[in-house]
Parts: C-alpha cells; sequence; structure tokens
C-alpha cells in the first residue's frame, strides 16, 4: 500500500541536477584546506567547482574561463559535515509529553524546514534522519530539499521508527497507543512478518534506510533503556528486506544484550549504545558495525530538562546512561571499533550539533578522528564515500570554512563562518 503521491522518491542522484547551483561554476581560493584522509593542511589550494562538483583541486593559479572566484583565502577550509543522528522532521523534545501529537503533519514539516536550514547553516551539510513520530514527513522535507523549494542538507530519511507495541518508538504516556493518528504508528510491529511489512511499507513509501528500536529509549515512558525489545528474528526479517532493496539497518539500542542481538541481526550501525559491555564492543569491531554514540546530550538534558520539568522518568534514565555511555566510548576509541558522529539534535535545538565535537575529543579521540568521524567515516557508513565527505574531484562541493585551526581548537566547528552545499553558497 502506497500513500500521498507527493511522497514520490527522490533518488540521492538527483541532488545535483535539481540544485539552484547547478548550472555555476566558482574558483574557490583556500588559504588552508584539510585533507581530512591525511590531516594534513595544504596552502595555496583552489577548489574548481561546476554545476554543484569537484572538478579539480590544485595549486592556485588563474581562474578557468567562466568561473566566478571567491576568496575563501582567510579560512581554514574542510568537507561539509555529516550528522548521523538527527530528527529535523519532527516538533522536538520538551516537558509537554503530547507536543508531537498536537503539532499536525503539515505543522511537522514546515518545522523541519525551519530545522533543516539551521542545521545546514552550521555547517551539516549531510545528515541521516533517523526517525519521526509523524511518519514519512522525513521523506516529504528530504523531497522538497532534493527539488529546491527549500534549503538543507542532503538527508538519508527512515520514515518512522519499526517498534513493538508501547516500545520505545511509540509515543507513549499520552492517550492509549491504539488511539494515535495511523501515521504515528507506521512502523509499530510485533512478530517477524509484522516486521517484515512494515519494512516493505515504509521502502515502498520512499526511505532510504531502516530504523530498529532494538531496547527501550531514554526519552520514552514506559520503556527501560537497557530492555531488549524487538527480537533478534523480527530485526533479521527487516534487515533482509532492506539488503534486498540495496539498503540497510541500524538499531536503537541503549543495552548490552540489545545491541548484541542487534549485530547478530545484521544491523550497520547502533545507535546510542549506551550500556555496551566488553562483548558488544568485540561483537562491532569484528563484525565491521559502526557506533554512533551521542555523548553530547546527556548534559543537555539534565541542565535544560530539569530546569522545564521534563518527566522525572526521563531525568532518571538520562542519569543512569550518560557517564556510562561516555566510558564505553572511551574503551570503544581504545579499541579501535568504527565510530561516526551522531548527535540526536532535536533532543536539543538544532545548529548546536558542533558541540559533541569537544566531547568526543574528551573522551579519547584526537581532532583529526573526531573530524574524520563527522566527514570520511560518516560517509562509508552510509556508502557514499565516493560523493561526499571529502574535498576531492568528482564529489559534491559540499565544503565549510572556519577561522583557525580545527586540529589545535576543535571548537572551531561550533561556529562556522561559511558554508556551501552543492556549489551553492548558503552562509
Amino acid at each position: 500500500m502506497k500513500i500521498l503521491p507527493a511522497l514520490v522518491f527522490f533518488s540521492f542522484g538527483m541532488l545535483a541536477s535539481t540544485s539552484s547551483a547547478s548550472a555555476s561554476s566558482v574558483y574557490l581560493q583556500t588559504g588552508q584546506l584539510l585533507d581530512v584522509q591525511t590531516g594534513e593542511l595544504k596552502a595555496n589550494q583552489c577548489v574548481f567547482i561546476q554545476d554543484g562538483k569537484i572538478i579539480k583541486v590544485e595549486q592556485c593559479g588563474g581562474t578557468p574561463k567562466g568561473a566566478s572566484p571567491l576568496d575563501w583565502s582567510s579560512y581554514t577550509v574542510l568537507p561539509g559535515l555529516i550528522d548521523l543522528h538527527t530528527h529535523l522532521a519532527d516538533a522536538g523534545q520538551s516537558s509537554d509529553l503530547a507536543a508531537p501529537l498536537k503539532t499536525s503533519p503539515a505543522e511537522t514539516a514546515l518545522i523541519g524546514a525551519q530545522n533543516a536550514l539551521t542545521t545546514l547553516k552550521a555547517g551539516f551539510t549531510t545528515v541521516r534522519d533517523v526517525g519521526t513520530y509523524r511518519g514519512l514527513t522525513d521523506v516529504a522535507l528530504r523531497n522538497a530539499i532534493n527539488a529546491g523549494r527549500v534549503q538543507g542538507p542532503r538527508m538519508f530519511v527512515a520514515g518512522a521508527y519499526i517498534t513493538i507495541p508501547k516500545g520505545g518508538g511509540e509515543l507513549n504516556g499520552v492517550v492509549p497507543n491504539d488511539e494515535l493518528p495511523a501515521d504515528m504508528r507506521l512502523g509499530v510491529a510485533r512478530g517477524p512478518e509484522e516486521t517484515k511489512a512494515r519494512a516493505e511499507f515504509l521502502f515502498d513509501n520512499g526511505v532510504d534506510f531502516l530504523k530498529l528500536i532494538a531496547t527501550g529509549a531514554v526519552l520514552a515512558i514506559g520503556t527501560e533503556p537497557g530492555e531488549p525489545e524487538l527480537t533478534e528474528e523480527e530485526m533479521r526479517a527487516a534487515v533482509n528486506v532492506a539488503t534486498a532493496r540495496g539498503s540497510y539497518a541500524t538499531a536503537h539500542a541503549h543495552g548490552a544484550e540489545g545491541i548484541k542481538t542487534a549485530i547478530r541481526a545484521g544491523v550497520r550501525s547502533i545507535e546510542h549504545a549506551s550500556l555496551i559491555d566488553e562483548e558488544g564492543l568485540r561483537m562491532a569491531k569484528a563484525e565491521g558495525v559502526w557506533l554512533v554514540m551521542d555523548i553530547f546530550n546527556g548534559d543537555y538534558i539534565n541542565e535544560i530538562g530539569t530546569k522545564e520539568a521534563w518527566p522525572e522518568e526521563y531525568l532518571r534514565k538520562n542519569r543512569e546512561t550518560t557517564y556510562v555511555q561516555r566510558q564505553g566510548f572511551r574503551k570503544a576509541v581504545k579499541m579501535d571499533v568504527k565510530l561516526a558522529f551522531g548527535s540526536d539534535s532535536g533532543v536539543y535545538p538544532h545548529g548546536m550539533n558542533g558541540r559533541q565535537f569537544s566531547y568526543m575529543v574528551r573522551y579519547g579521540m584526537t581532532p583529526l578522528q573526531v573530524i574524520q568521524a563527522a566527514t570520511i567515516e560518516a560517509a562509508r557508513l552510509l556508502s557514499r564515500e565516493a560523493e561526499i565527505g571529502n574535498i576531492a574531484e568528482g564529489h559534491y562541493a559540499d565544503l565549510i570554512a572556519v577561522q583557525g585551526n580545527p586540529l589545535d581548537d576543535i571548537r572551531l566547528l561550533e561556529n562556522v563562518a561559511q558554508v556551501i552545499k552543492d556549489g551553492a553558497v548558503i552562509k
């Protein structure tokens, strides 16, 4: 069953052709250009951009015929950043449990458009949006961006949460769950056959990947982060659908057992991984599974959630997971487990994504490793390393600029001065 014709899928490959900047040529002069593969800062580099893509990176010379010069010679230039855990198409976290229900699909889409522009101006030119209560509004937002109607990052979207009834992906505690609107329960399933059907439905309606809720959640009433929810058989049924569609599944998983179950089921990445144990870390490394650990927002939840009187259940679970998650992150760094950048924006206000960089350094990464996690490693997780995450010939022309050297001060990435996406100057 398909839903609305307006939600027809636009493929990733259409992005350059639909961009308003696709016909322009730019010759960009940098002060220093960071090679994210090697960590080398290269001086006197110019980037030739045409039709939204990088044609050449070279020592600066004469501006090519027909190209417009752009002077970023006072900046350090990096690839556009990638956040693999965002919630753009959502009402945002607050003390009001009913906010997602009170916010109509149309209002949610408009909020998403505002969030998208804010995120793009913060230097994040690509995001993976990992679920929304109002199912498929993220698909509509992505399509609007691809068509040039809305400015925002390149989006990969999940459409809805695949979750058990009353699980970590449901809006619990507002009204009886079976009275929620149908678009808020598009991924609710029990058993492998229902899970498979939900996965097929989501791909039929334009999602890029699947988001599986393997354990309870911090910010969901009536669920516990350490408790498993979807079974291995249910998750494998969804993973098989994703594989057949040329895609993959990621799993929201806080608890140690749920993490290991999701890895055995074949997911590509684990979101949060708050209570991961030594065995889980070894399994993730052996299977090449990425961990996407949001180690900044625990402080935000504790401070703002307390001030704004978020549910005490949320605050308790946040206290129980924040410190141990950061210790797990430190262990993952030491064990050389694959780590990619994901911040859980929407829990905190959009545009603050860059605040997580300094936390990743504090808990064991070098500044270069952190930048790689938000560029080349994130691109590899998305299987888009030939298109995004690097300033190289043939890649989309997504670039940012900061004043100073982020290898010396990673917090420079909290205040990006210039942004280009698809060859178009955004900021």
